[in-house]
């Protein structure tokens, strides 16, 4: 006994020890470098996680107050600056861009080289540069947009009418806002790829997709001990590579189904795309020339970056409507001035088509303010340094991950008044965009990597909150309580939902 007591004493003692010399180590670089951001003295090994709290937007966004707009942090091995401010924001993506281009990609993200057929994850590269050309010309250009209103109105449309059957039913104890919009979002995408409806409300797939999407964003944005302890990776301690790697698998398998089918239509049709040629006949047509880009896309590489598309448009849509209802629900005044505008503009008995959006200045300030305190991303997805850099005074080494806070710097009383107040009218008469140029309003990112699909939101958000709207009279069910509040909270991933799904009762419309 007292032999083994020994061993594990000496074993204990050279782990303290050495975790003691790397805190030390750590310390005397921190202080040699005397050039990197102000930020928290971390733990040993660890560092500073948790600073970050499970609510890493929320947990970030504190640590202004104290150390001011960029903040640095060791997130175990990762050295991590944090951007917390419009002006600091200005300054990285007006004159740091390039140099911080690439994608720092955690455990997850690496796992199965998932990153390398991603356009959203996947390294700054003649690939990815290649991607985004194609996603950019022939899926989000405005010709392209302009090209597709019908098929906007027409998904839209469908939801109405789902949402008209349930009304017939007798839906006293109200519906979940976000299983209609999903399925709508997603068939939207899907027109655009693939040309056709994919799914609806009580589908199967339906559910498997939403539930795997999801997943996904939520694996890849929770903290990972496997980033902190690389060496620990291969036990998947949290389990985030395994409930991953599932989803991944599912979400795959249903648009690989997709892109099977095609192929073999064109195979039927001697390899030839029809008449009308989509999105995904333009990259199954894809010939590049083998030196700076792909040859071909692989069915793998086409999958993957399907899928991106999908995730991108339904999460973003889904989640911006629902929070949207959550407000308005919330703020009755602010709801009855959109409702009075939509019955002002569109009339009582007509349907909301894309042609009088321009006309509702309310409508599109309120999905504004909704982006503003409810960034779809909001920690933007991390860049990482190119080369050493010097940013703002400070030198940043080489490999620094870059944390953007889109939702705290939407919630900077430094740009807002009355930040945490939901307030539409700040958006009237305003120029303040989320086009990626005024920096204290960035909900999809600025620079090279902004979002590619934001001209699409900026047509499908309005339409279909604006329908939802202006068809039905919305309220609250009596099951949410005698006070008649909405859980607000919400999870974190890669996107920011809602914690509760909002459930509300739609009633047919009154004027």
């Amino acid at each position: 006994m007292s032999m083994e007591w020994n061993y594990n004493y000496v074993l204990w003692s050279i782990l303290i020890s050495l975790m003691s010399l790397i805190w030390h180590l750590r310390r005397k670089n921190s202080c040699r470098s005397s050039k990197l951001p102000p930020g928290p003295r971390g733990w040993p090994v660890i560092g500073n996680i948790f600073d970050i709290g499970t609510l890493p937007h929320r947990g970030l966004a504190a640590l202004k107050q104290k150390y001011g707009p960029v903040v640095w942090l060791n997130l175990g091995p990762v050295k991590t600056m944090v951007i917390l401010s419009a002006g600091a924001a200005e300054e990285f993506f007006k004159n740091h861009d390039l140099s911080f281009a690439d994608r720092f990609n955690n455990h997850s993200m690496r796992s199965h080289d998932f990153y390398k057929s991603s356009m959203a994850l996947g390294p700054y590269s003649s690939y990815w540069r290649t991607l985004k050309r194609i996603c950019t010309v022939q899926l989000f250009s405005n010709r392209r947009i302009n090209e597709t209103v019908l098929i906007r109105q027409k998904c839209v449309d469908m939801m109405l009418s789902w949402i008209e059957k349930e009304v017939e039913k007798g839906a006293s104890d109200g519906i979940e806002v976000i299983k209609f919009v999903f399925p709508t979002a997603f068939n939207l995408i899907g027109n655009l790829t693939v040309s056709r409806d994919l799914m609806d409300p009580y589908s199967d797939m339906a559910s498997e997709f939403y539930m795997a999407l999801s997943g996904i964003a939520e694996c890849l944005g929770r903290p990972n001990i496997s980033d902190l302890f690389p060496w620990l990776g291969w036990l998947d301690l949290q389990r985030l590579r395994t409930r991953r790697d599932r989803y991944l698998d599912i979400a795959i398998q249903i648009v690989s189904g997709f892109v099977n089918e095609r192929v073999q239509q064109r195979q039927q049709n001697q390899g030839r795309a029809t008449e009308h040629k989509d999105f995904l006949d333009v990259v199954l047509d894809f010939e590049g020339n083998g030196k700076d880009e792909p040859a071909k896309l692989s069915h793998l590489q086409i999958s993957i970056f399907l899928m991106e598309m999908f995730m991108a448009g339904t999460e973003t849509t889904s989640s911006t409507t629902e929070w949207a209802m959550s407000e308005l629900l919330q703020n009755p005044e602010s709801m009855k001035k959109i409702k009075a505008e939509l019955l002002r503009v569109v009339g009582a008995n007509n349907k909301l088509t894309e042609s009088h959006i321009h006309n509702l200045p309310y409508l599109q300030a309120t999905i504004e303010e909704t982006l503003r305190l409810h960034a779809p991303v909001p920690l933007v997805l991390p860049r990482k340094a190119i080369q050493d850099t010097e940013f703002l005074g400070y030198k940043i080494p080489k490999d620094t991950q870059v944390l953007v806070n889109a939702w705290a710097i939407g919630r900077d009383e430094e740009s807002w008044e009355d930040a945490l107040c939901f307030k539409p009218e700040r958006f009237l008469g305003s120029s303040i965009a989320y086009k990626g140029q005024n920096f204290e309003f960035i909900p999809f990112g600025a620079g090279r990597r902004i979002c590619p699909g934001l001209l699409l939101s900026h047509r499908m958000l309005p339409l279909i909150l604006g329908s939802l709207l202006h068809s039905f009279d919305w309220e609250l069910s009596e099951n949410v309580g005698c006070e008649m509040k909405i859980d607000m909270r919400e999870t974190f991933g890669l996107t920011a939902k809602k914690l509760e799904s909002l459930k509300a009762v739609p009633k047919p419309m009154t004027t």
